[in-house]
């Protein structure tokens, strides 16, 4: 019998406070610009920080209001830069701005003591051990962000151009023979 009105109130007490969060969601909700929403939806989310802010949230905040430019991720390179530029209606001149070459981060398995530092920093979860275990590079997650190697003790960690495999391997952009430059 105990048991019954037990589970009688928790379920009453339940529905109650759902029923109050609900409303609560309703009238106390947040709202955000939906320039910011979209910048941010554009963006990699990785919050890696290469772009000097705390994470893609914030720097796309400072898109719409105006006080970032248009090529603040390093990551995104030109493709992302102009779908922003798009969306906010910017001109772009993307002759500075180079493309961002291709890194990933390996670990030396001769001198990785696995402390555990690297994978506490890497935004994207891309390192994978257990403490006093050789580390290992996940290189599909792997961003190029460089915090891992900022932190590593022991300098195991570094960073590598990308081998070309058949998944990573695309055509070269063709070039005009008497100017030498791409088409595209």
């Amino acid at each position: 019998m105990y048991v019954i009105s037990a589970i009688f109130s928790l379920t009453l007490l339940g529905l109650f406070l759902g029923f109050l969060l609900a409303i609560a969601g309703k009238y106390l909700k947040v709202e955000s610009s939906p320039i910011v929403d979209e910048l941010e939806s554009l963006l990699p989310g990785s919050q890696c920080g290469q772009c000097g802010f705390p994470g893609c949230r914030p720097a796309a905040e400072a898109l719409a209001e105006g006080k970032a430019p248009a090529t603040i991720c390093p990551p995104g390179g030109s493709a992302l830069a102009n779908q922003i530029a798009a969306l906010l209606g910017l001109d772009l001149d993307l002759s500075e701005v180079k493309e961002p070459e291709l890194l990933v981060a390996r670990v030396s398995e001769a001198t990785c003591t696995g402390c555990t530092r690297c994978f506490k920093v890497c935004p994207t979860d891309a390192i994978i051990g257990a403490p006093k275990q050789i580390h290992v590079v996940v290189a599909d997650a792997c961003i190029a962000c460089k915090k891992c190697v900022d932190v590593c003790p022991t300098e195991c960690l570094q960073m590598h151009p990308i081998e070309v495999t058949l998944r990573s391997w695309r055509w070269a952009k063709p070039v005009l023979p008497e100017t030498g430059n791409a088409l595209c």
